[in-house]
């Protein structure tokens, strides 16, 4: 099964305690390129995340956005540092007393003093936070790789579904070309006919000619590497993987066919048959840049 390189992914699950949030989006991209945000409670996490998104992805820009939420609020906890405060007011009072200063204290002028106030972060157990938080990255992940495989499988259908239609084009200029090399015989024996008047035609003259053009025409063996490209295109499609690249490989090796098949197309029928088939082909290019 091929997928495609844009899907979105989101999970939300409260794991021992603590409210998880996991986001992911992507875009075409040549490569793979992971960017993640998290809080700083869980900075220590970045590589992690990175690398089961690089276990589950094989090209695109992912953007992972990832927030926690405890249920309980105890995240941090301040406490009054009594010692130091009961200093700063012994402090205040000598100041009153010594210079006769209005005593103006209050709680808010206070509380701006540094260090009345402790800020006590309970410990926390990183190896655990990290297992909660994968938890929720894995049920991202999958939500995500759904998506994608879903238009994946629309990008299949239609593959296929233009290669059929480019072999009933190619099963086309292979009848038409057969008949330009028939009808210039024609027009080849008439116009000597005519120049020649009651002379007898040499017929071998003729054959030769005939010959000669229908090499300069021939495009048999572009048709025949082109049927046999499309089928590597199913084939390719049908193992699935990470094939957009090769993918991209391919279409270039049919449309290098599909040129030299224009240029010895002198007939204008199959010159617009040849521009049909191209046409095709950039579709198949176009939708190919959103395969993994």
């Amino acid at each position: 099964m091929i997928k495609s390189m844009t899907g979105y992914g989101r999970a939300v699950e409260t794991v021992n305690g603590r409210e998880f949030t996991v986001e992911l989006r992507s875009v075409n991209n040549r490569y793979l390129d992971c960017s993640v945000r998290l809080p700083r409670i869980l900075s220590f996490g970045e590589d992690a995340v990175k690398q089961a998104v690089k276990n589950a992805i094989s090209r695109g820009k992912v953007d992972v956005f990832i927030s926690v939420r405890s249920e309980g609020g105890d995240e941090v906890q301040v406490t009054l540092n009594k010692a130091v405060l009961e200093s700063y007011l012994e402090a205040m009072r000598q100041m009153v007393n010594a210079y006769g200063v209005a005593d103006d204290i209050s709680a808010s002028s206070v509380s701006r003093l540094p260090e009345v106030f402790s800020l006590e972060k309970p410990q926390v157990d990183e190896e655990q936070l990290l297992a909660d938080l994968m938890t929720v990255v894995a049920k991202a992940l999958e939500g995500y790789n759904a998506m994608r495989a879903t238009e994946g499988e629309a990008l299949d259908k239609d593959l296929r579904s233009r290669g059929e239609t480019i072999l009933q084009l190619v099963a086309q200029v292979e009848q038409g070309n057969a008949q330009t090399v028939i009808d210039y015989r024609t027009r080849l024996e008439n116009k000597l006919k005519e120049v020649l008047a009651n002379t007898a035609l040499d017929e071998s003259r003729i054959l030769t000619e005939a010959a000669i053009f229908a090499d300069k025409v021939a495009v048999d063996e572009e048709t025949v590497r082109l049927r046999s490209h499309l089928q590597q295109m199913n084939d390719m499609l049908t193992a699935g993987g990470a094939v957009g690249r090769k993918l991209d490989f391919l279409l270039q090796e049919m449309n290098r066919e599909a040129n030299t098949i224009g240029s010895k197309c002198t007939d204008v029928a199959l010159a617009r048959i040849v521009v049909d088939i191209k046409a095709e082909l950039e579709k198949i290019r176009e939708q190919t840049q959103n395969i993994e």
